[in-house]
């Protein structure tokens, strides 16, 4: 079937490396996908440090993949080979457990996550199941579309599953790969956005994404700017900061929502009596399925929304996964191949 390149992890913590792979031919019920592009995510670090049940090395990182569809397995309806596809953190379901037979794709009991369950898109060649595919539309490029899959639908379906209403004011805390999407998206979506950093600098680029107001949580109390902004209805909290977090409550208005997409371990300092009287609501959300990616990319064509990005080519993926995982990208690598 002839060779890949793809990098490979080959224990927790060891450094990524550029390796030749067998291509296979893809099983039934899958695709093989020829990668063009694929987005680097802050939750990479996690696999690399080994922080998920079940892994298997060597791993391929890589779960905001696109490309084009090179090779169909037996059953695949609906696609055909040539086709442009992305494969997000949604990276396929099993449609007969019990979540999927309710309707709860998101919740599979055997969902697959690209790099997790199988090598993901730090490489030429992605074989995935067809059920994680999502349609790239005409006039989104591949390095535009990939990290739509991850950073961009968590943000944008986060938000649309709310019950803010154009405008409401809604606040993102966090203005890195995920939160530089959500203020767009939330800007677009009507919202009068607020965007909550560390430091003044960050200000500039909370502004040119469509933020209408900059908090700079070094600078004093957050819940007491966001009161002086009138009380947020939504927090979208993409810093993986649960002090950070917590401090943004008291800015939320009565049957307000914060909505945690940022991954963090530490638990988040929120007492009850804060959550009672103006009965909030503290909220994790997921990814979204491969329908809900072809929505945030469609609907970001639409509004012109982009994840600004660094380009790196895979030979150099060692570096791209150091300037995220360092802090030094600005705002998504993405892997071309």
């Amino acid at each position: 079937m002839g060779m890949h390149r793809a990098v490979h992890v080959n224990a927790a913590d060891s450094p990524l490396e550029l390796v030749d792979v067998e291509t296979a031919p893809p099983p039934p019920g899958h695709v093989r996908i020829a990668v063009r592009a694929c987005g680097v995510c802050g939750t990479d670090r996690e696999f690399v440090h080994g922080n998920f049940p079940g892994m298997t090395w060597p791993l391929t990182l890589g779960h905001e993949i696109a490309g084009t569809i090179d090779e169909l397995g037996d059953g695949v309806e609906g696609f055909a080979v040539g086709d442009r596809v992305a494969v997000g953190w949604f990276g396929g379901n099993c449609n007969h457990c019990e979540q999927c037979r309710k309707g709860w794709l998101i919740h599979c009991e055997n969902g697959q996550v690209p790099s997790w369950h199988y090598p993901g898109g730090y490489a030429q060649s992605v074989t995935a199941p067809a059920t994680a595919l999502a349609r790239i539309p005409d006039g989104l490029s591949f390095t535009e579309a990939a990290p739509m899959g991850c950073a961009g639908v968590t943000t944008y379906h986060a938000l649309r599953s709310t019950g803010a209403v154009a405008g409401d004011r809604v606040a993102v805390l966090g203005v890195g790969g995920l939160g530089h999407l959500g203020i767009q998206f939330s800007r677009a979506m009507g919202f009068e956005t607020i965007a909550i950093a560390r430091g003044p600098e960050k200000a500039e680029d909370a502004y040119r994404f469509g933020a209408q107001h900059y908090v700079d949580s070094t600078a004093g109390d957050v819940s007491a700017s966001l009161r002086k902004l009138k009380g947020v209805s939504v927090v979208l909290a993409t810093a993986a900061n649960s002090q950070a977090i917590a401090q943004t409550v008291g800015g939320l208005n009565p049957r307000g929502e914060l909505v945690v997409i940022g991954v963090s371990g530490e638990p988040l300092p929120i007492s009850p009596v804060q959550l009672i009287t103006p009965a909030l609501s503290v909220v994790g959300h997921p990814s979204g399925t491969a329908a809900d990616v072809e929505d945030t990319m469609n609907f970001a064509l639409l509004n012109n929304i982009r994840a600004q990005i660094q380009e790196c080519p895979l030979e150099e993926a060692a570096r791209a996964y150091a300037d995220m995982a360092e802090g030094r990208a600005r705002y998504r690598m993405v892997l071309t191949m």
